[in-house]
């Protein structure tokens, strides 16, 4: 063989090793490609999941501290009920005392001095509680609620509006608008309404 048949030969051989280096590449490559494939998938996969947690729990925090500012908020402007509660049945006795010293102006300067001292006791005690909120209800002429009223019984009456307060039997209040104690009511039943068993 001659030298040039031996370098042909020799070229020949390279060129079929680098052929098949090439084409061992592609396979490799292509194999990486396709197993880099689903693993990239399932990472994107996982980061978009991680993603969407990371914004609920972002949601559910700002959730949960407004409802705790609305919490301490009710909790500031309704710390005061259940002392109200105990300082209406005083209200309720010094009106009552004021009530029945009415039409006793002849009773003499006794009389008339324990009235005053305790019309200015309960309007003292009214100004207090108009400082935190209290109001009173005393509902008379107005249309029954009975969010705000507790209807003690219906009474014939001929001058009011149908289902209208016509006495009020004891003052309700509110504390910053919720009501503390409806106002006990008679309500007035319409003429021509049918006949109700009270006592059932």
């Amino acid at each position: 063989m001659s030298t040039d048949e031996n370098r042909n030969e020799q070229t020949d051989e390279v060129k079929a090793a680098a052929e098949a280096a090439a084409e061992e590449m592609q396979t490799d490559e292509q194999g990486a490609e396709q197993s880099e494939t689903p693993e990239l998938d399932a990472l994107k996969a996982q980061v978009q999941e991680f993603q969407e947690q990371m914004l609920r729990s972002q949601a559910e925090m700002q959730n949960v501290r407004r409802r705790a500012e609305m919490d301490v908020e009710k909790a500031h402007k309704f710390a005061l009920e259940k002392f109200v509660k105990e300082l209406l049945p005083v209200a309720d006795s010094l009106e009552k005392a004021v009530e029945s010293t009415e039409g006793k102006e002849n009773a003499g300067d006794l009389v008339a001095s324990i009235r005053q001292g305790v019309e200015m006791t309960l309007s003292l005690l009214e100004s207090s509680l108009k400082k935190f909120n209290v109001e009173p209800l005393n509902p008379i002429g107005e249309p029954f609620d009975p969010q705000h009223h507790e209807a003690m019984s219906m009474v014939p009456a001929p001058d009011a509006e149908p289902n209208s307060v016509v006495a009020v039997v004891q003052k309700g209040y509110l504390l910053n608008g919720r009501v503390v104690r409806p106002a006990m009511v008679m309500v007035a039943k319409a003429q021509d309404a049918p006949k109700i068993d009270e006592q059932a």
